[in-house]
């Protein structure tokens, strides 16, 4: 792959967006029509880590197929509390009982990458990582709980929190990489670059 690759990131997520943006990372993005659910129906019963992973591969795919050149980026969040998934809300009740169930506890969020090596020179080259990290949560009462899900941040990012908005506020801790948690890993995107032969420096504004 050549240096002056572009970066294509298959994601909808403004978060992940001004991520690569404030580190500086050329990019543009072209969204993926992905059915995440029939995605996940058609592989069959998956763990949460794996689920993230599967989703950030199959968004890669789906851009990838309609594009020449490039580097395409997909990426996929799953948050795991007590063992079970949890993808976005939606709805505000759901949000509320999410809060109140994770609410000084901590649950693992997931964040799968799959990065494409595309080029009309050769076949194309995809490589995976997963990363995760724990989350910790303050013991938030139900006003605050409210406030929160009334501004309408939490009903589509997954696990219904993010920590570089609203809720950081109500967070105590990650044990891991906090990037991940925004749903983009740099130092992931690092080591997935380079095994296509490009440092992530060359992709710096």
């Amino acid at each position: 792959m050549t240096s002056d690759a572009q970066l294509i990131l298959a994601s909808a997520s403004p978060s992940r967006a001004k991520l690569l943006t404030d580190a500086g990372i050329t990019h543009r993005v072209l969204v993926s029509d992905v059915d995440e659910d029939a995605v996940t129906a058609a592989a069959g019963p998956v763990s949460p880590a794996q689920t993230a992973l599967l989703l950030a591969r199959a968004k890669a795919e789906a851009v990838a197929a309609t594009v020449t050149d490039g580097l395409v980026l997909g990426c996929d969040s799953v948050f795991e509390f007590a063992g079970e998934p949890y993808g976005k809300p939606w709805e505000p009740e759901v949000a509320r009982d999410r809060w109140r169930m994770m609410r000084g506890s901590s649950g693992t969020l997931h964040t799968g990458h799959w990065l494409i090596a595309k080029s009309d020179a050769g076949p194309d080259f995809g490589h995976g990582e997963l990363t995760s990290a724990v989350v910790s949560f303050e013991e938030v009462s139900d006003a605050e709980i409210d406030a929160y899900v009334a501004t309408g941040e939490p009903l589509q990012v997954a696990g219904a929190f993010t920590i570089d908005g609203l809720a950081g506020a109500f967070i105590t801790g990650v044990d891991g990489d906090p990037h991940t948690v925004v749903g983009l890993s740099l130092s992931t995107l690092r080591r997935l670059l380079a095994k296509t032969g490009v440092s992530i420096t060359d992709l710096w504004a």
